[in-house]
């Protein structure tokens, strides 16, 4: 496939992606319960394979009903009791064509779980005075966000990582050609570009609205205070002393997923078949979306940020403290929460990449789920139906 070589190519071949926040408002209109993703707590136990679960397991009927039914080729899952048990699930196929069985806690494009990891790293930095929630923007990235009605010098750091900047999205123009841009490798100045070119959504701090461009943002601001990589600074802080050793931010040009994984697929019509899109450039998510995981490192991550392991009490209830985004979500710094219909509450994130869909949460008494599919839902139901499944376990 030819690259797509001219700064207005790309900004036609972006219109390939569907925007998490526009799919999240369309669900939340038919559903009781929040989409979100890979928020679980950490266990060393065993994992079991889907041939080694009970055979009314709920969880495993959920996963096997998500690809008979719903037709994802293919769904993993770890679950964590409150008790310290841990199970990890599979159902479908590892590709299509292929009877192969998915590799169990496979690694999978997590989307915009990446978010989260940005957002601690961020915190990490103001808890070492070299970053504060309420300066400008403009502080830390001098004279970059500027627009018709963007001005870094009115936007505060807490408003773009809470999505209350009101700065514009780039993914949000896109019409729907992902496969232009499958391996065609994106500056994050050229996704800010993109965003910079529209007005703003509202004047900051009103209202709260879904922009990946608010993580671009914040990946620029990390390199810019740190000096370094924002891949290099996740990779530091949280990868390594946590030992996620199926966790990474890919390499720049790297289009591939290292170690054991299933294939991803997507289609930008319904009516059209899956396409492989396993290999991939990522770089136009960036720091909102490009990262790799599997849903127990997934779990582990989460874990060990609601635990307090990666920021003091201060910046961690920081992170905690939200404003509404629907009727049924509340957004913090990187982090969601929403009510289980079981009464409980959970924390969370979700991921949508094209190929994969990430969704997960944790109790608080520490119940917590990681699922993943391996296509983009192409319909409400289907996207509900993954929800379901999470709430499910969460509640079992």
């Amino acid at each position: 496939m030819a690259a797509v070589t001219s700064f207005a190519a790309r900004r036609r071949a972006m219109t390939a992606i569907t925007s998490f926040a526009t799919r999240r408002r369309a669900v939340a209109a038919v559903t009781s319960f929040a989409i979100v993703g890979g928020l679980a707590l950490s266990a060393a136990t065993p994992a079991a394979s889907a041939e080694t679960v009970r055979p009314r397991d709920g969880v495993q009927a959920d996963l096997d009903r998500l690809v008979s039914e719903d037709t994802f080729p293919a769904a993993l899952a770890a679950v964590r009791t409150s008790d310290g048990r841990t199970r990890n699930y599979t159902a479908g196929v590892a590709a299509l064509g292929t009877k192969r069985t998915p590799p169990v806690d496979g690694r999978v494009r997590i989307g915009s779980n990446t978010k989260t990891f940005v957002a601690t790293v961020v915190l990490q930095l103001v808890g070492e005075d070299k970053v504060d929630l309420d300066e400008p923007i403009e502080t830390y990235l001098p004279n970059l966000i500027r627009g018709d009605g963007i001005d870094g010098r009115q936007i505060t750091v807490r408003q773009v990582l809470q999505h209350t900047s009101g700065l514009p999205g780039y993914v949000d123009d896109i019409a729907p050609d992902f496969f232009l841009l499958q391996h065609t490798y994106f500056e994050p100045r050229d996704l800010l570009d993109l965003a910079l070119a529209d007005k703003a959504s509202f004047e900051p701090g009103t209202t709260w609205e879904y922009s990946n461009t608010n993580y671009i943002v914040a990946g620029l601001l990390i390199q810019k205070v740190t000096g370094r990589p924002v891949a290099e600074e996740i990779t530091n802080r949280i990868i390594v002393p946590l030992q996620l050793r199926d966790t990474y931010f890919p390499r720049v040009g790297e289009q591939g997923i290292r170690g054991r994984h299933p294939h991803g697929y997507y289609t930008d019509d319904p009516d059209k078949p899956l396409q492989d899109v396993t290999r991939m450039d990522p770089s136009w998510a960036w720091a909102a979306g490009a990262m790799i995981s599997s849903p127990s490192d997934t779990n582990r991550f989460f874990t060990a940020l609601l635990a307090g392991d990666l920021l003091r009490p201060a910046e961690l209830d920081q992170m905690r403290t939200t404003v509404p985004a629907s009727p049924i979500l509340a957004y913090g710094l990187g982090l969601m929460s929403w009510d289980l219909p079981c009464g409980d509450r959970a924390w969370g994130h979700g991921g949508d990449i094209p190929g994969f869909t990430t969704r997960g949460g944790v109790t608080e008494d520490g119940r917590a789920v990681t699922l993943a599919v391996t296509s983009t839902p192409t319909t409400e139901t289907s996207a509900n139906q993954v929800d379901a499944a999470v709430s499910a376990a969460l509640c079992e």
